[in-house]
């Protein structure tokens, strides 16, 4: 039988999708007392792209979950996602492991999260509302090699709450929870000892990388055995704010505008729903356009983000056509928040590795080399590579970030490999940045 896949319009949902009424996805009012990480409801899923094995199905069985977790105010909030126990055996050494995946750019509207998408594989609304789960990707080989994987949706996607894209303290809390969540949910087989891997790429990369800075603070009990932080936006400034995706052009003439304009618009939505100091400055910086843009990218997957804000300069959107890095000089607030996202200020507890592409144009590969030699210089247990294959090509439309993602993904696997086998780490690699 081939795999099945739910293309989600206006017609009703197919057997497995999503729970059409939102029901799930609305948190109750006031939340439960209990911990971080503690399980709010669950509830069985059918994955869109799954086999069927005897009585279940390959790659595994699936379950939707709410859980609690702290919001980056350190409020208590509501965040969903995903567990999915593998069906295939473990052959490595101890228990089956459990991989929290943190995943790349999904957008900022509730029908993108992943754990809508992970039962839909792919998402449509005419016309232009598209979305596929590209993280099958990473997922999947994990499950296939018998770890089972916990998936957060991070806070506000699926949940009614604004998303704060690529905010360090509510995706390193989403992430850290999610493993919480996994040990406390019913049959899930993850106990307190379970060894324990974050994995990441891009956004993803960067939630990873926060996670693994902030256990030792949030949550130093996880046995945690490492940490894989593809293309992590580290430093927001070198990556919302001068990355090629959104200061340059596709075709060296001068004319900016890249696949980044529109992730901006997600990173003000979630400055301004987070932090009030903010939003005066914001309302002063962009223009009636501007504030039009970032209010429909609200509402969007990444492949609408993209398509709406396209070929436009971040300038257009800003009062006097500014430049992204004179709105940073003018507005003391928001460049204070944004400079608080920096990750690398605090050491991870477990290994960690590091990777980027030398031409990555949307996270500069700058800034994770400095991520690495930062944590480097607190002691950290860090490995460092990059890939240098991809040439500098159409810089802008993502090509030298997207390339790299299965690449590194393989080597990240066989990382884990070594971590889980409680192998040293390569040695050398602090001293070579």
């Amino acid at each position: 039988m081939a795999p099945s896949a739910t293309w989600s319009g206006n017609a009703p949902a197919a057997p497995g999708a999503p729970d059409s009424t939102a029901s799930f996805y609305s948190p109750p009012v006031p939340l439960p007392g209990g911990r971080p990480g503690d399980v709010i409801r669950s509830a069985p899923m059918a994955l869109a792209l799954a086999l069927p094995q005897g009585a279940g199905q390959i790659p595994g069985t699936a379950t939707k979950v709410m859980y609690r977790s702290t919001d980056a105010n350190g409020r208590p909030n509501a965040v969903t996602g995903t567990f999915i126990k593998s069906s295939q055996a473990w052959h490595g050494p101890g228990p089956r492991p459990v991989v929290a995946v943190a995943v790349g750019t999904q957008g900022q509207g509730d029908q993108c999260a992943p754990s809508k998408l992970l039962g839909q594989l792919i998402h449509y609304n005419f016309p232009l509302d598209l979305m596929a789960e590209y993280e099958v990707l990473s997922i999947y080989p994990l499950l296939a090699r018998g770890m089972s994987v916990v998936v957060t949706d991070y806070a506000g996607l699926g949940t009614p709450a604004m998303h704060d894209y690529v905010n360090r303290l509510a995706e390193a809390h989403a992430v850290l929870d999610s493993i919480r969540a996994a040990q406390r949910l019913a049959h899930s087989e993850v106990t307190p000892a379970t060894p324990t891997i974050v994995f990441g790429y891009s956004q993803g990369g960067g939630a990873a990388a926060a996670a693994a800075e902030s256990q030792a603070d949030y949550a130093p009990e996880l046995p945690i055995r490492g940490t894989y932080s593809g293309a992590p936006p580290a430093d927001l400034i070198a990556t919302m704010f001068t990355a090629p995706a959104v200061v340059a052009g596709p075709f060296r003439n001068q004319r900016p505008g890249g696949v980044g304009v529109g992730l901006v618009g997600y990173y003000i939505n979630g400055v301004y729903a987070d932090y009030p100091d903010t939003r005066a400055e914001i309302d002063r910086f962009l223009t009636p356009q501007g504030q039009q843009m970032r209010r429909e990218v609200a509402r969007t997957c990444v492949p609408e983000d993209v398509m709406r804000t396209f070929y436009r300069s971040i300038s257009d959107y800003l009062v006097g056509g500014q430049s992204a890095a004179e709105l940073l000089a003018r507005n003391p607030h928001f460049r204070k928040r944004t400079e608080e996202q920096r990750i690398g200020s605090l050491r991870p507890m477990a290994p960690v590795l590091v990777a980027s592409g030398s031409n990555d144009d949307v996270i500069p590969a700058g800034q994770v080399r400095q991520l690495a030699r930062d944590w480097c210089a607190k002691g950290a247990q860090v490995e460092y590579r990059s890939t240098r294959w991809i040439p500098d090509v159409l810089p802008s439309l993502a090509i030298g970030h997207l390339l790299p993602f299965l690449p590194v993904t393989a080597e990240a696997l066989a990382w884990i490999d070594d971590r889980l086998a409680n192998r040293p780490i390569a040695s050398g690699s602090c001293t070579s940045l």
